[in-house]
């Protein structure tokens, strides 16, 4: 499967990260809503994650659109809600399936999973239907909000492995740190 494609017809996505994906975009992003019928999304409600796929699919085919889905992903963990235990980049990488699952139900949702490769580096496989510059937002913004202060960190797709911007399921990238 390639990226904007669910892998279950049946998998839903909770309202409020909905809301996180709509905040993220502003105002811009009300046609895109109204054309399917994703106005008035209740926090708590359950909505079909096709019919965010195919805003995300429009908005990548507008000019600069990748530039809206990284700053999407980036935006994710700023208004995400995370335990206090997840308090270092380690800690919070480790927990992104957790948090995709509680956010996503309903047959094959897809996964993350983050290895640590070796200290600070770690290597993240993003097997799930999402757009890969999204993927690299979140992975960027969540090491951005967990990272020590005046720590360097870089993300990059590994472009040496399938990526689901040439039809492939999934996408890895790596998080170095120093």
């Amino acid at each position: 499967m390639a990226e904007y494609i669910a892998f279950d017809d049946q998998v839903e996505v909770v309202g409020r990260s909905a809301l996180f994906f709509f905040s993220a975009i502003g105002n811009g992003i009300q046609p895109f809503i109204e054309k399917h019928h994703l106005t008035n999304i209740d926090p708590q409600g359950w909505y079909p994650l096709q019919a965010f796929l195919d805003i995300y699919r429009e908005i990548a085919q507008i000019p600069g659109g990748m530039f809206d889905l990284v700053s999407i992903g980036m935006r994710i963990p700023e208004e995400a809600i995370f335990p206090p235990d997840i308090d270092s980049i380690e800690s919070a990488l480790m927990s992104i399936d957790t948090a995709y699952h509680m956010n996503h139900r309903g047959g094959d949702i897809g996964y993350y999973q983050a290895t640590l490769v070796q200290p600070r580096h770690f290597v993240i496989e993003c097997r799930n239907p999402y757009p890969s510059d999204l993927d690299y937002g979140l992975i960027y913004g969540l090491v951005r909000r967990f990272r020590p202060p005046k720590t360097n960190f870089t993300v990059w797709r590994d472009e040496n492995l399938p990526s689901r911007k040439n039809g492939a399921e999934s996408c890895t990238f790596h998080v170095t740190w120093e």
